[in-house]
């Protein structure tokens, strides 16, 4: 077994996910099984209570777990599907030794960070060593080199190096060579620094991943590789990519990374075949179409709150040789009125989210899109506004409305589920992880998946009230995927609608470069079909997997 560990200095948001994710990319197409962990030293268990604004999205594993968004970089860049054990936090660890402390299993002892809270570390990436099913253990540890909280993970990779060896290991550390333009160069301080602080704490990288906005030069690279004790071959250039995320790996490659990887690891493998993944870049980078898609959502500001959404639109977009001139728009902007923003768009995307603010702008666009006949892919909360709306405007249900905005709701077409009514703390505590939605016959969900059942993610508490049904479906309300009992509403379309689907569950948690999500497929193709005032043209996916090994599901209740 081998492994890599990515450390991060200077400044926090390098992108040491993503070099994770393309380094990992690269050994599997070289022909490697390879597997990923994310350590994150903050106190929270998870970031499932974390406002978007703090951490970006919440990405959900098939088990349920809620993970940082660097777990879906490695789920989306390679074939890995990940679950809880591929992450862990600072909270969860503290949590595991007080725990054990409480149970009265340190017999005794006085619990320190050293061995017991680096014991808990190093155990947990010994957790997939043992499994043998993999060649390379990728661990990427957040933060940034220095931070109090980020120590005891630091250390017990010193003491793991010990253990296993230092030939089977490779430490990789992610910096910032910052270019000061009133001196019109680059500057290696900052790298220096923060490679000296490694080296006190025990850790010597072998590769620097140097962030840049200027291509090194000889003379930078000599001087990183002295004073940074780095092979000059290990000092790596990474630049701000021009188009798109997935030029990194390319870019990577031509570093000659991967080849340098598997030459410290006494890996012998031949070169990858990058040949379908170039393709799907040509296609990002100058697709011979473009469409104009709406996002409207509350957190537009942060780029990273809605990042597997953006990616997923991406994917399907690059099947359609297609690119995307995305509308980004605040739902708080439209409550006094929808068509001004959206009047030239063809199609819009309602995501996910909690709370109230907003939420009547998200109302307002599922009715522009519905009387429009415009393109509509709601996730989440985007099926619950669009439910909400159809209630209020086409059934006449006055006062329609969810109990989560409203406790009081006279007609809650939306409500928590039963299973949630007694739940008082927020962590870990929603339906969460992979269930099984059946689909309806002759609807167009079925044609769209081309399967009578599949296997999404979910993160929701509010459910579609059943008891609304009949009334809801007399008046065009399609219910066109339920749980297996057909207890739960998971999907929804309107049947006098060209194109107007809408899901509980989060299809973007399931999305991949050469392996377009079907919903986000299918709504690309009606969005240009939208555009080109013909019919919606929907293709099937019958040979779509169920993206999930069985061992994973949470089983159904």
């Amino acid at each position: 077994m081998k492994y890599i560990f990515i450390t991060g200095g200077v400044v926090s948001s390098l992108g040491k996910g993503l070099a994770a994710a393309s380094l990992g990319t690269l050994l599997e197409l070289r022909g490697l099984r390879v597997v990923f962990q994310k350590f994150d030293p903050y106190l929270n268990v998870d970031p499932g209570t974390m406002n978007p604004f703090q951490h970006g999205e919440v990405y959900v594993l098939n088990d349920g777990a809620e993970t940082d968004l660097d777990l879906g970089h490695y789920e989306r860049f390679t074939n890995c599907v990940l679950s809880r054990h591929n992450n862990l936090t600072g909270g969860q660890v503290y949590e595991s030794v007080i725990l054990k402390e409480r149970r009265g299993d340190y017999l005794g002892k006085t619990v320190q960070v050293i061995p017991h809270v680096t014991d808990v570390i190093k155990d947990r990436i010994r957790e997939l060593s043992d499994g043998s099913k993999y060649d390379v253990v990728i661990t990427e540890i957040g933060g940034t080199t220095g931070d109090i909280e980020g120590l005891p993970f630091l250390e017990a990779i010193r003491q793991f190096i010990l253990e296993v060896g230092s030939q089977n290991v490779v430490n990789m550390h992610v910096t910032l060579v910052p270019y000061i333009r009133a001196a019109h160069e680059l500057k290696t301080k900052p790298t220096q620094q923060s490679v000296a602080k490694l080296r006190e704490i025990g850790l010597q990288p072998q590769v620097l991943i140097c962030r840049t906005e200027r291509p090194l030069d000889r003379d930078v690279r000599q001087k990183l590789s002295m004073f940074c004790s780095v092979s000059e071959k290990a000092v790596i250039e990474a630049l701000d990519v021009e188009h798109t995320v997935y030029e990194y790996p390319l870019m990577l490659h031509t570093e000659g990374l991967d080849q340098l990887v598997c030459d410290l690891l006494h890996l012998r493998t031949s070169g990858p075949d990058l040949a379908d993944w170039r393709k799907f870049v040509e296609r990002v980078v100058s697709p011979k179409r473009q469409v104009k898609i709406a996002v409207v959502g509350k957190y537009i500001d942060l780029q990273d709150a809605y990042k597997s959404i953006y990616e997923s639109l991406t994917h399907a977009a690059a099947s359609e040789d297609c690119g995307i001139d995305l509308q980004l728009i605040d739902a708080e902007s439209l409550q006094d009125g929808a068509s001004g923003q959206l009047k030239d768009v063809a199609g819009i995307l309602i995501p996910g989210g909690f709370g109230e603010r907003g939420v009547e702008g998200k109302i307002k666009a599922a009715q522009f899109a519905r009387e429009n006949n415009v393109p509509y892919l709601g996730l989440c909360l985007g099926m619950q506004v669009a439910t909400i709306e159809f209630a209020r405007n086409v059934c006449d249900i006055k006062g329609a409305n969810s109990t989560e905005f409203d406790k009081k709701a006279k007609e809650p077409v939306i409500s928590l589920l039963e299973e949630q009514r007694g739940v008082r703390n927020k962590g870990g505590s929603m339906r969460l992880g992979t269930w099984p939605t059946k689909i309806v016959r002759a609807t167009l969900a079925e044609k769209i998946y081309g399967r009578d059942e599949v296997m999404e993610r979910h993160r929701h508490r509010y459910e579609f009230n059943m008891k609304y049904r009949d009334r809801m479906i007399e008046k065009g309300f399609r219910i066109s995927g339920t749980s297996p009992d057909g207890t739960l509403a998971e999907l929804i379309e309107l049947r006098d609608h060209p194109y107007f689907l809408a899901c509980q569950y989060h299809p973007e948690f399931q999305s991949k470069p050469n392996k377009p999500h079907p919903l986000f497929r299918g709504f690309i193709q009606a969005c240009l079909a939208h555009r080109a005032d013909g019919a919606p043209r929907v293709a099937s996916d019958p040979l779509s997997p169920l993206r999930v090994r069985e061992e994973e599901l949470v089983p159904q209740r």
